[in-house]
């Protein structure tokens, strides 16, 4: 068996296209959204993705305001900046990428943008709403990875209730969310993480499994079932000899080469799950405009 790849990139542009319309009407109407995203210290690997959400924003026609902060700034100084924004009456979706600086508490920083404004959906109320939402809304703001995740199942168009899926992590970020997203699904879910036993043979259970992990190529072939749809949310850069030289690659939590002969379906690193990301975040920023007007 040789699996499907699953092309996030196509899908990405399919939802881009889809905001791109959405946004051009508003245009029509003189009215422009605006995402603003903050950025604390000078990581390279944030630094190129704040820049590339940026730039997403203005292909499809939503005003991008960014704000790069120093490493040392100070946790009362962000959140004056993220109650400024909450009151700007140009800003619809905010966004504060993470990691943050150790000396901040990342949650407090995540609850002071305004749940209306809350662009990467993880702001305890819009927690709340998706946990007891019955479905996947259309209007809910929801962290924008799994929900990327959901459209790349979905675009598989098989009928996922009743499906068993297991999620590898269970971060606020992923883990967790995209559980809830495949339980509205009707998918019977377990939440896997570093404590679980025997987790190979809990995944090889799996119709659906999802890795978000962050350990490079961790899921083997052995850990998967036949015939298994597989989402590979990891990115991970690591060391290759290639020609004699040392270079980086970027490689997901699955063993990609070997777990594409069992799975029906995978997703490539890169170009998989990643463009996903951003292209969930521009939807949010429209829904997150319809919230704050």
């Amino acid at each position: 068996m040789t699996a499907k790849i699953i092309d996030g990139k196509a899908l990405a542009t399919k939802v881009r296209n889809e905001v791109s319309k959405a946004v051009l009407v508003l245009n029509k109407e003189g009215i422009t959204p605006g995402l603003a995203t903050v950025i604390v210290g000078n990581d390279a690997a944030s630094s190129i993705y704040v820049k590339n959400k940026g730039k997403s924003a203005k292909e499809v026609g939503i005003k991008s305001l960014q704000f790069s902060l120093p490493e040392t700034v100070s946790q009362e100084e962000l959140l004056k900046l993220i109650n400024d924004l909450n009151l700007n009456k140009e800003v619809d979706g905010i966004l504060v990428q993470l990691p943050l600086p150790k000396h901040m508490h990342e949650q407090t920083i995540l609850d002071s943008i305004h749940p209306d404004k809350d662009a990467d959906g993880f702001h305890p109320l819009n927690v709340g709403k998706l946990s007891i939402a019955s479905h996947n809304d259309e209007d809910l703001l929801i962290p924008c990875t799994p929900y990327g995740c959901l459209l790349m199942l979905k675009g598989l168009d098989i009928d996922l209730s009743g499906k068993n899926a297991v999620v590898i992590g269970r971060s606020n970020i992923v883990g967790k969310p995209m559980a809830q997203l495949l339980i509205k699904e009707s998918c019977t879910v377990t939440i896997a993480h570093s404590r679980t036993k025997d987790l190979p043979s809990v995944c090889k259970n799996a119709d659906i499994l999802v890795a978000a992990v962050g350990r490079p190529k961790m899921v083997k072939n052995e850990w998967v079932k036949e015939g298994a749809i597989v989402i590979d949310v990891g990115i991970n850069r690591i060391e290759v000899e290639i020609n004699g030289e040392t270079k980086n690659k970027l490689v997901g939590d699955v063993d990609f080469q070997e777990v594409e002969k069992k799975a029906s379906a995978i997703t490539p690193v890169p170009g998989g799950v990643g463009p996903m990301t951003i292209a969930c975040l521009l939807r949010n920023t429209t829904i997150a405009f319809k919230n704050s007007k």
